[in-house]
This record gives structure tokens, sequence and C-alpha cells, in this order.
């Protein structure tokens, strides 16, 4: 069983608590998400009930799709996490890593729209990787962006 992960955004104003974290990380190569972090999003998974959210009332929602929302500190614009909202998907969290305070023993696990990543982008070592339609695939309904 792994040790609860806390983390923060930059002012402190959003804290999180996240319950026996998986030890793996995700990277999304969309475009829309290497416009809101400026580079490949990496996230850590978090099933809905296994985080704890302080700071709830500093947390603004942006709906970036028709099946997706975007999250961020409203007081210093930190990007916090990102939640599908297409009805019959998990209201899993897909958190920003850098938020957490430790992220030792954690290791980049599997990419999605990999056909959008830039060639400029390299990660060390294996993943499992998914194109764009591999991943939209996965939605219940065609999704518009």
């Amino acid at each position: 069983m792994s040790p609860d992960r806390t983390g923060h955004c930059l002012c402190g104003a959003v804290r999180l608590c996240v319950s026996e974290p998986s030890h793996e990380l995700g990277a999304c190569h969309c475009e829309m998400c290497r416009r809101w972090t400026g580079s490949a999003f990496l996230t850590l998974a978090v099933p809905e009930a296994a985080m704890r959210v302080d700071g709830a009332e500093h947390v603004r929602h942006y709906a970036s799709s028709g099946w997706a929302e975007r999250c961020f500190c409203d007081t210093c614009g930190s990007t916090l996490w990102y939640r599908l909202t297409a009805p019959g998907m998990p209201r899993d969290y897909y958190m920003a890593a850098g938020l957490l305070d430790d992220l030792s023993g954690m290791r980049l696990a599997h990419e999605i729209f990999i056909d959008r990543k830039p060639e400029a982008f390299a990660f060390a070592g294996p993943t499992h990787q998914m194109t764009e339609a591999e991943f939209l695939a996965q939605l219940p309904a065609s999704p518009e962006e």
C-alpha cells in the first residue's frame, strides 16, 4: 500500500491529498494540453474517492470540449486537473503531477495523443502509447473538441 501524497498549487490556496496513489504517470500530447500547460500534460490518475481537496472555493472549471473540463486555481492560475465529463465516464481526476510535494518512485507509464507529440519532445523509456483516434474511440459518444 502506498502512503498518501500531498500537494498544492503555486500559491497554496488549493491543497490536495491523494490516498494510495498509483506510481504510474501519464502524458497527454493533445494541442489543448500543450496550450494549457506549455508542454505535454503530465498527470497522475486519481479516482474521485481518493482525492481530498482543501480550498475548493478557489477551483475554477473550464469546459474545454463537449466531453471534458480543465480546472485551475483562481488565485495563482496553476493547472490543477483535467476530468472527463462525458456521460458514463468515471469522474477520476487527471491531476497535474507537478502539484505533488514528492514524486519519488513514480514513472511515466503511458502517453495519449502520441500522434500529436511534437518531434522536439522525447521521454526516456518505453511507455504504453495511444493515438488520438484510439483515445477518442474509448469515449461513449463521438466527442466534439
